[in-house]
């Protein structure tokens, strides 16, 4: 079993606190979508919905 010290769990800590920090600063951020994603974005939706295929079927095909 590995000995767990103080200072291990002390430097595990500031790890989380710095990743954290950096996920609330990516979250708070204003992101624009690019032209190309808008772009693709509104022809998805124009597409109807008898067009997409199942859950199911892509399941049938590739796991068989």
């Amino acid at each position: 079993m590995t000995s767990v010290s103080l200072k291990t769990i002390h430097e595990d800590l500031r790890n989380l606190q710095k990743d954290m920090q950096f996920i609330k600063h990516a979250i708070a951020e204003d992101f624009e979508l690019s032209k190309e994603a808008k772009k693709q974005l509104e022809e998805a939706r124009k597409t109807p919905r008898a067009e997409y295929i199942s859950q199911k079927d892509i399941e049938k095909e590739f796991l068989r």
